[in-house]
């Protein structure tokens, strides 16, 4: 029987992990958040530019309503609010064309660039992107409807 006792208490002193181990372990985590972040923080960034392009789809979707309804686009002065409360002086208005107000904001937290008559076709409905500058690449270039 002592052998017995002996084996057992062997194994108790054998188990959980040394510190060694833990931090082998901490630093292959650190390895693969190091390269992995980058490339999520780029798709995060890129997701934002692609919900831009289709709320600016949706955006000239709705004014093609209010055309309709209406027979002309929303003036520069009424602007892309006109999609969503009635503007003064308007008869026909049938809206809200957009669901919600926030969809005249870009996903920067910009308001969305109207221009009636556009240079691009009938209305311009554009972002200047990440930087809120002209022009620029990547996150940071111009969204528009053309």
């Amino acid at each position: 029987m002592p052998a017995r006792k002996h084996i057992k208490t062997a194994r108790l002193g054998e188990r959980g992990y040394s510190l060694l181990e833990l931090l082998v372990v901490l630093a292959i985590l650190g390895l693969i958040i190091a390269i992995a972040a980058p490339r999520v923080i780029g798709y995060f960034d890129s997701s934002k530019a692609k919900a831009a392009q289709i709320q600016i789809a949706n955006i000239a979707a709705a004014l093609d309503l209010y055309y309709l309804a209406n027979g002309a686009y929303p003036s520069e002065q009424q602007g892309l609010k006109a999609l969503v409360e009635k503007p003064e002086g308007v008869q026909a208005w049938d809206g809200p064309y957009l669901n919600r107000a926030d969809g005249i904001v870009d996903p920067w937290d910009r308001p969305y660039i109207y221009k009636q008559p556009g240079m691009h076709g009938k209305f311009d409905v554009s972002s200047l992107g990440a930087d809120g500058k002209e022009g620029g690449e990547d996150e940071d270039r111009d969204l528009g409807s053309w």
